[in-house]
């Protein structure tokens, strides 16, 4: 039976933990915890991501309410393998991604959710992620590969779960100000009386910027309520969210401006800004039908409104970007637990989803925000249904095995409002997905795991229409492998060792600055790596964490017009990502914080002849003094020693940039009852 407080509504909808984050098994699940040694746990109820699948990382809580971030992206930066690309543009400002795929926005590989939630835009971008304030987030748990069967569109290197807190009674609030006149005000709390569980959080946030032009405020707020009937079978809630940002845009700089002056912002961006409103509300219900059969369901609306005027270079016109879009949808999943049987212990779990998309894009090319002419009118319907059916079997001690099967269709059509014209979506067929994960205990101190899996492509904007060809496409799919070792050889010593391969047929990516929305074919690619990860507490005063990633990308096979790109690297991709840190609780009262984040170089653009940059390797230290048992006072310095690091693009003719942030301190008082 489910029992009597339930886990959150929507991590049980995504089939993620009914245990807090530290509670992973450490037999048969591989899934490692950010700066902790876990310990082993059991479940019940719908199958956890964290249990069943074989590449999971979550980010508890402790990591994630004490940091100073502008953006919820940044967040991502603290776990292994996984990519920050910062664009320092506005509402634009950033995003993650992983398994060496690039973050520039061409090809989104990351499934995104909050509580379950899909949380992409049509393209697959992020402009929902701040919808979840930070002190309102109890965990991230991200789940890379492609051997995770819940998912399709989007899911193509993985998924990103955003768990905010459900029930409980407290009252929590942070204050924080900082460098670049930086001033933030979060606070969130839970009510649980009885049947009723409600969650509040708020969070405001203005700064100037590092840069000339680059203020930006924003706000959210998000409220959860469900009802637990008598008995604690069932569960049923409303979740709400909003969200609103206001930016400037500093711009990119040439080489040369930003050797002269990397805090500048060009005169020709002294007009660009973003204006953005997002919102998200969801109906979710959770219910045993028997001691052995759990039903979860779920319908959401996303609604997102963005305008933003952006210049990418002195010698191009300014462009004003209008984003409309209205997301519905629906998922239910059934879990049976049949427990010992002929083949072992066996537990089935099927689900079917389905989204309707109703998307708006026009453009316009301005002076100073005035259009003088229009040069996008775009309105898609894209539709996407897919079922999925999965299996866990155990049938000898330690062993685990969860053979997989997904299947996806879409559907929609197309209206040029420019020229009147109607395009049919291409005829994908139905897409189907195999997958396949074991894993095996040597011993309670050493498991193995290796997954196989396919997860699928197909066109974002107008390149999943039939707009200039008669023949339908294929989606490029995705065919990936991973293979590891989990061990803790000492109680206070845990951590994962894994290579994986990544292949994908007919890889397509998105023109960004194409009038027309469409997209371009790169060919054949393949990406591989090598991830490690440690999680130490050789003291009990004492944590240590380590993550790196080695990753290669490579060009296969191209289209006539790219020949020379063949057997070069993708863009944007280094070959090496790390993080490593450490805590030390130095007294009672005294908490100190130290880490590292780093990447290395990558090229610019495909045919790999036009420099590389983007390295850099960033300092960050922090210190928390408890007051008293409910306030806290922290301080924190980011980029402690002042190092330059920036992100960089290819225009055609030269290489743009924009600078990350110098030296900055903040501190913050933090309050809870």
């Amino acid at each position: 039976m489910i029992s009597a407080r339930l886990t959150p509504i929507a991590v049980v909808v995504s089939m993620l933990a009914t245990l807090p984050a530290h509670a992973a098994d450490s037999g048969d699940s591989v899934a490692l915890t950010l700066g902790e040694v876990v310990v082993s746990g059991s479940a019940d109820g719908p199958l956890q991501a964290r249990r069943v699948l074989s590449s999971v990382d979550i980010l508890p809580e402790a990591r994630i309410a004490n940091q100073v971030v502008a953006n919820n992206w940044q967040l991502f930066g603290q776990l292994p393998g996984v990519m920050l690309t910062q664009f320092g543009q506005g509402t634009t400002s950033g995003k993650f991604s992983m398994r060496g795929f690039n973050g520039e926005g061409e090809i989104n590989a990351v499934k995104l959710l909050i509580d379950g939630v899909p949380s992409n835009s049509n393209d697959g971008n992020m402009p929902y992620i701040d919808l979840a304030p930070r002190l309102d987030i109890e965990s991230i748990e991200v789940v890379r590969g492609t051997n995770d069967p819940r998912y399709g569109l989007h899911n193509i290197a993985g998924n990103a779960n955003i768990i905010t807190k459900s029930g409980g009674n407290y009252v929590q609030g942070r204050a924080t100000l900082g460098s670049f006149q930086t001033r933030e005000l979060q606070a969130a709390a839970g009510i649980e009386q009885g049947a009723l569980a409600q969650n509040y959080a708020l969070a405001v946030n203005s700064t100037d910027g590092y840069r000339a032009h680059s203020g930006a405020e924003n706000g959210a707020f998000s409220g959860k309520w469900f009802i637990t009937p008598e008995g604690g079978n069932s569960r049923f809630g409303l979740i709400l969210r909003h969200s609103t940002a206001r930016a400037d845009e500093a711009g990119y700089l040439t080489d040369a401006q930003r050797r002269a002056d990397p805090d500048q912002s060009p005169a020709h961006n002294r007009t660009d800004e973003d204006r953005r409103m997002a919102t998200q509300v969801a109906l979710q219900a959770e219910t045993a039908l028997g001691s052995q059969l759990f039903w979860t369901g779920q319908v959401y609306l996303n609604n997102l409104d963005d305008r933003r005027f952006v210049t990418f270079s002195a010698n191009v016109s300014q462009q004003e970007r209008v984003v409309a879009e209205t997301h519905s949808g629906a998922s239910t999943t059934l879990t049976w637990r049949a427990g010992k049987t002929v083949l072992g212990d066996l537990s089935v779990m099927g689900g079917l989803d389905v989204e309707r998309q109703d998307n708006r894009s026009t453009r316009y090319n301005t002076v100073s925000q005035v259009r003088q002419s229009q040069t996008r009118d775009q309105a898609f319907e894209f539709d996407t249904a897919g079922a999925f059916v999965q299996a866990v079997l155990k049938p000898l001690p330690g062993l685990s095995l969860t053979p997989a099967f997904r299947a996806d269709r879409v559907d929609g059509t197309y209206t040029n409002r420019l020229n009147g014209k109607t395009y049919d979506i291409n005829d994908y067929g139905t897409i189907n997905q195999p997958k396949m994960s074991a894993v095996y205990a040597l011993s309670d101190a050493y498991s193995v795991y290796g997954n196989w899996g396919r997860s699928f492509q197909v066109g974002v904007g107008t390149a999943s229409y039939k707009v200039n060809q008669t023949a339908d496409l294929s989606p490029s799919i995705n065919e990936g492998w991973e293979a590891g070792l989990k061990f803790r050889p000492l109680a206070w010593l845990e951590g994962r060792l894994a290579a994986w391969r990544q292949t994908a047929s007919n890889e397509a990516r998105r023109k960004l600055n194409d009038p027309a929305n469409d997209a371009e074919n790169i060919g054949q690619t393949r990406r591989q790596g090598v991830d490690l990860q440690l999680n130490a507490q050789p003291t009990r005063q004492l944590g240590l964490w380590v993550g790196a990633a080695l990753q290669r990308s490579k060009i296969l096979q191209a289209d006539a017009v790219s020949a020379g790109t063949v057997g070069k690297e993708i863009d944007h991709v280094p070959h090496l990502l790390y993080n490593l840190g450490a805590d030390y609780q130095a007294s009672e009262a005294w908490r100190l914080s130290a880490w590292i984040n780093g990447q290395s170089s990558y090229y610019l653009e495909r045919t790999n002849s036009t420099g590389k940059f983007g390295g850099y390797a960033l300092a960050n230290v922090a210190a928390a003094y408890r007051l008293s048992p409910r306030i806290n006072l922290e301080v924190q310095v980011r980029n402690l020693f002042d190092r330059y690091s920036e992100y960089a693009w290819w225009d055609g003719t030269q290489s743009l940039h924009a600078p990350g942030a110098p030296r900055s301190v903040y501190g913050t008082v933090a309050v809870k009852f």
